[in-house]
């Protein structure tokens, strides 16, 4: 039996096995197994090579704008960026993975617009797995719908989520050490609702044989084998709608309709018109939100604070990130630095290293002469 014709099988019998807690852990096994086969299959499918698509990630952050196609990608793109896309009335006009720059705040965001996707997108239609694989790399999903076809949303997740790529999610809190004997002993959670067996069964199917297990939090079968495997891509996303601007307000009550049904909160996407440019504003604010910039003012020797173009970094980041961004030479002469701002609790506070910035904060650097 051919790896193809077992992953059948395999998916069939889940499928006809009923979830309940005396099936668990056999659920639990052939989900393990389906990955460990799948990725089997994967790997020998990509041994014989393949044009892949090579986009250098330039700016402070890179966003990828997937859609099926004749969506309105490509006038979006232009629209936002200094992209220059080939556009249509007709499918498959985006031959390449088309970068454009997306200034915004201070902030050089590259917004990648790759081919559009079809159904089997993941299992290599299309060039999709091509397509997949610089999605992969980009730190936030933009999905783009037709507000005529608010149903093709579903179809593009589990295209992703298919290529490895999970959405708005995190990785599952698991720890996994082996160790010489002992078989594997698990601690768990009170959260975790996964019997201890199951979670065993599922390591075995992995290779795991002797091994100090901890897993918190609320898991699945899914979200724990997808932690054993280690090559699955964590990212935000946000949905945009476009044509909006060509429904009258009678159908808007069927959009949010149809958006509930694919699991969207109305409030919760952005309506636009890509050809209009209407509601771009709104998006480039969305955009900014999900990758979680912040601005840093610096407060440079002699030239007074650069409100122009600021340090731009990541929510959480320190004044050590900031070191390291501003560069080497840099690192070594640090002294401390000077903050005032949010993150501050008088203008001009005295922080070290492990400061943690705020967006709009203003930094002065002391360093060694």
């Amino acid at each position: 039996m051919g790896l193809e014709e077992e992953i059948e099988d395999i998916r069939e019998e889940i499928s006809n096995t009923p979830y309940n807690k005396s099936t668990e852990a056999h659920i639990g096994r052939l989900k393990a197994k389906l990955a460990e086969l799948k990725e089997k299959l994967e790997n020998q499918s990509s041994a014989g090579g393949g044009q892949g698509y090579a986009v250098e990630k330039t700016g402070d952050a890179t966003v990828a704008l997937v859609g099926f196609p004749s969506v309105g990608k490509s006038t979006l793109i232009n629209a936002l960026t200094n992209a220059d896309s080939e556009t249509g009335e007709y499918e498959f006009t985006t031959l390449n993975v088309n970068p454009g720059m997306l200034k915004y705040k201070g902030a050089n965001i590259q917004i990648l617009d790759v081919p559009g996707l079809i159904e089997g997108a993941a299992g290599g239609r299309g060039g999709g797995k091509e397509v997949l694989s610089v999605v992969r790399t980009a730190d936030i999903v933009v999905f783009m719908l037709s507000v005529f076809e608010i149903e093709r949303y579903e179809r593009l997740q589990q295209e992703l989520y298919n290529n490895k790529i999970r959405l708005d999610t995190s990785p599952p809190n698991l720890s996994i050490n082996k160790k010489g004997k002992g078989g594997i002993n698990v601690t768990k959670s009170d959260s975790v609702d996964l019997e201890e067996e199951t979670i065993k069964g599922i390591l075995r199917e992995h290779g795991f044989v002797n091994a100090e297990v901890t897993l918190r939090g609320e898991t699945t079968i899914d979200e724990l084998v997808d932690g054993i495997m280690k090559n699955r891509v964590y990212l935000p996303s946000i949905v945009a709608v476009n044509k909006a601007d060509l429904i009258d307000k009678d159908y808007l009550p069927t959009v949010e309709e149809n958006l509930r049904e694919v699991g969207l909160d109305p409030d919760e996407v952005t309506f636009i018109s890509a050809e209009a440019e209407k509601g771009l504003d709104a998006l480039k604010e969305e955009i900014w939100d999900a990758l979680g910039l912040i601005r840093i003012y610096m407060d440079k020797p002699g030239r007074g604070v650069d409100y122009d173009e600021p340090l731009v970094l990541r929510g959480g980041d320190t004044i050590d990130d900031a070191i390291h961004e501003l560069g080497a030479k840099l690192d070594e002469r640090f002294r401390f630095a000077r903050v005032s701002g949010p993150s501050a609790k008088h203008d001009d506070q005295q922080v070290g290293r492990d400061h943690v910035l705020a967006d709009e904060d203003v930094l002065r650097i002391i360093a060694q002469r």
